[in-house]
């Protein structure tokens, strides 16, 4: 993942909770910006994890996240696709008529919006980035008129801080739920990002990942779109 977006987000909500001090809701928003804080400390902080993480998808769907170190790579896996980000190149796999065509973008760099955008559209086949959910969170504590309520659980046996927003103006998702898990993985989240439904819930965890996952699925035409590279190559 592309960790250095996380902190910009972050600032920006405590950057206004002090600006707004002298305000009559001064003590609501920096109990938002604290909560985002946490919550974006957590994922960030997961960054240096290695781990595979399953999730059911609403039907008896499966969907994946995956990352490794050493290269930082990670991978996203969801019925008709998958998107994985390497140092080499950002891959976005879908299935369409029984062919997998796997579109190949120059890997991310801090602030590369076209990645940030892959990991958005992920959301349409029910599957959502972490850095997506983080961008959600951070909407909703700058938005005074949203309401967040927080509670704690536990998923896949993991201890869970969960938040539920609605309200939220100006961002993907107007309304949502997601649990992050103590060592910053995402546990769940329900709502409709973009126009397209995620409902996913943390079904196991393991501390590992095959290198396989992210190596482009077998068979898969490629267009290859990253400079001097060629257009296309495969069945």
């Amino acid at each position: 993942m592309p960790r250095a977006r996380l902190i910009p987000l972050v600032l920006v909500a405590v950057t206004l909770g002090a600006t707004l001090s002298g305000c009559g809701e001064a003590g609501q928003v920096m109990d938002r910006a604290d909560l985002v804080n946490t919550l974006a400390s957590r994922m960030d902080e997961s960054g240096v994890l290695t781990y595979t993480a399953e999730y059911q998808l609403p039907g008896g769907g499966t969907a994946m996240i995956a990352q490794a170190q050493s290269p930082l790579r990670s991978a996203y896996a969801y019925p008709d696709g998958k998107l994985t980000i390497t140092d080499e190149a950002t891959a976005d796999c879908r299935r369409a008529g029984g062919t997998t065509t796997c579109t190949l973008t120059a890997p991310p760099a801090p602030n590369n919006e076209p990645a940030v955008a892959a990991f958005r559209d992920a959301g349409q086949h029910g599957l959502i980035a972490p850095t997506v959910v983080i961008g959600l969170l951070t909407a909703a504590a700058l938005d005074t008129q949203a309401t967040i309520e927080q509670s704690d659980t536990t998923i896949a046996g993991r201890p869970a801080t969960c938040v539920t927003a609605r309200g939220v103006s100006d961002a993907a998702a107007s309304a949502f739920d997601a649990c992050i898990t103590t060592d910053g993985v995402l546990g769940s989240f329900s709502g409709v990002v973009d126009g397209g439904t995620v409902d996913i819930a943390l079904t196991r965890y393991r501390d590992s990942a095959d290198p396989a996952l992210f190596a482009l699925p077998a068979g898969a035409k490629v267009v290859d779109q990253r400079p001097g590279a060629g257009t296309v190559r495969g069945k």
